[in-house]
């Protein structure tokens, strides 16, 4: 497991809380609109990477100062240690927030069981079955659902979210997403930040990826009938 670099502090990635977010490298996916892109390989974040010592020594240091420990990449799911990573955080006396592609249901799952996380924040990427060619080349679309169900059933706080981005999210997309989370507790949709430091700009070049504020929010009402709170992050 390579710890890809730590973000010492964070108003907006846990939910009422400032955090540090700690990110770990490489991912199973291939999103062309991936802002982390040297993660996705196994390299490491802008910030500094760091050993596992370290990191512990941070938290240790950190306590009164910080509120809870954010695991984000890349994917975390695909590391066996995320079990015990999460662990040697709860030891420490941290909340920790889960960042996730519901990749690996079996994964999540088990931290779930073992009470080792408090806030799942999930990523729906696209309708599951149109995940391949751009987010995946290939892909079992139960693998999401199975993780929607865990999430939705295990009476932790949680959320799903989408990154609404051209061609691979339209209206079409959200009302058969909405339906599959079907009365989730919170459904986010975020907006693309339109640069060029994702991982496939090419992918872009001939379209506009982003939508428009105006498209963000007939998004919302598509999805609002079918959750219990649908929110737009722009």
């Amino acid at each position: 497991m390579i710890l890809g670099g730590l973000q010492k502090n964070s108003l907006i990635d846990y939910p009422g809380k400032l955090s540090c977010v700690l990110f770990l490298s490489g991912c199973n996916f291939n999103c062309p609109y991936c802002h982390n892109p040297q993660l996705v390989n196994g390299g490491f974040s802008k910030t500094t990477c760091l050993d596992e010592k370290t990191f512990y020594e941070f938290l240790q240091s950190h306590k009164g100062f910080i509120d809870g420990v954010v695991i984000s990449g890349g994917e975390p799911t695909i590391h066996e240690e995320i079990a015990v990573l999460c662990k040697k955080i709860k030891m420490i006396g941290y909340p920790i927030k889960l960042d996730t592609n519901g990749s690996r249901p079996k994964a999540i799952k088990l931290i779930i069981d073992e009470g080792l996380v408090d806030y799942i924040a999930m990523d729906i990427k696209t309708d599951p079955l149109s995940y391949p060619p751009a987010i995946v080349k290939n892909y079992d679309p139960s693998q999401t659902l199975a993780s929607i169900e865990t999430i939705m059933g295990s009476g932790i706080l949680y959320e799903f979210r989408t990154t609404c981005i051209k061609p691979i999210v339209d209206e079409q997309n959200i009302q058969d997403i909405s339906k599959s989370i079907n009365g989730a507790e919170l459904y986010a949709l975020q907006r693309f930040r339109d640069d060029n430091k994702v991982l496939s700009p090419a992918f872009f070049a001939k379209t506009g990826a982003g939508h428009s504020k105006k498209e963000l929010r007939k998004l919302k009402a598509i999805a609002e009938p079918w959750v219990k709170k649908c929110i737009v992050r722009f």
